[in-house]
């Protein structure tokens, strides 16, 4: 536990430290909340209709529909892009230095897991300095739930980070491979725009995305979708079905739950065989 903490509390400290990551963390974020999100705001909202009086059958705020996303998106991000630091120590002989030491590679391997998901944690929290330019109601209840939700999305993406830094010898193939995986993961999660009316190839690929179920569940604590009239809630795409079946927030938990335990149990197994 003392190898665990010390390769945890070095990740934290860099995090901590390196401030225009700090402040870098903002610019995306805040680039789609008021750059795509305002500007989509008017044309999903005309993609709704209108009724018999010519007003709309329902209130879509874009803004507000893509907060969720956004702090899924920023929890994806530093999670999987943490593992970074693997590849890096591997470049500089840091890593080569650690492995010699008398830490058990898998002690490093959880270590590098745990930081990654802390530092993800902290900069999906830092999101919140946003509501209360966007209108979204969020309660200290609704935060003792996004903390959980966030711990566990950010451990099982952290985990697949270092299954793929694992694999790699250099920085830049990392960086190469997480865009390939994490762009098409993201836009297919429902991150950032409803998941509504795609054709049935698209749909299946929704459904294996192991981030479409962490978006959703974010959506599920901040936007509380059983408040909302159903034309709202359809337009939204917050019903996430699977074969008929309308999944619950509890079931979504032990599915990404179960895909975290599978990729650290992969992760670790490889980096414990893998050479600095």
């Amino acid at each position: 536990m003392e190898a665990v903490f010390a390769v945890w509390q070095r990740d934290v400290i860099k995090f901590f430290r390196d401030k225009g990551r700090l402040l870098g963390s903002f610019a995306m974020p805040f680039m789609f909340l008021i750059l795509f999100g305002s500007g989509m705001s008017g044309a999903m909202q005309s993609m709704l209709g209108s009724d018999a009086d010519g007003g709309p059958l329902a209130e879509f705020d874009f803004v507000e529909f893509m907060f969720p996303g956004i702090i899924g998106m920023t929890v994806f991000n530093t999670a999987i892009f943490s593992a970074l630091s693997v590849v890096q120590d591997k470049e500089f002989g840091y890593m080569r230095e650690i492995l010699v030491s008398p830490m058990s590679r898998v002690s490093i391997a959880v270590g590098k897991v745990l930081g990654g998901t802390t530092v993800a944690v902290i900069q999906g929290l830092m999101m919140l300095i946003f509501v209360p330019f966007i209108g979204v109601s969020i309660g200290f209840g609704m935060i003792l739930q996004l903390v959980p939700t966030m711990f566990l999305v950010a451990f099982t993406i952290s985990a697949i980070g270092l299954l793929i830094a694992s694999l790699l010898k250099t920085a830049q193939g990392f960086q190469m491979v997480v865009q390939i995986l994490l762009f098409p993961m993201l836009f297919l999660s429902g991150a950032l725009f409803p998941l509504n009316g795609l054709p049935l190839w698209m749909d299946i690929i929704v459904k294996i995305n192991p981030l479409t179920y962490s978006v959703d569940m974010f959506k599920d604590i901040i936007l509380q979708p059983e408040t909302m009239s159903a034309p709202l809630r359809e337009a939204m795409g917050l019903d996430l079905e699977l074969f008929g079946h309308v999944i619950t927030f509890m079931e979504e938990v032990v599915v990404v739950g179960l895909i975290g335990a599978v990729f650290v149990v992969l992760a670790t197994m490889k980096f414990s065989r893998s050479e600095a």
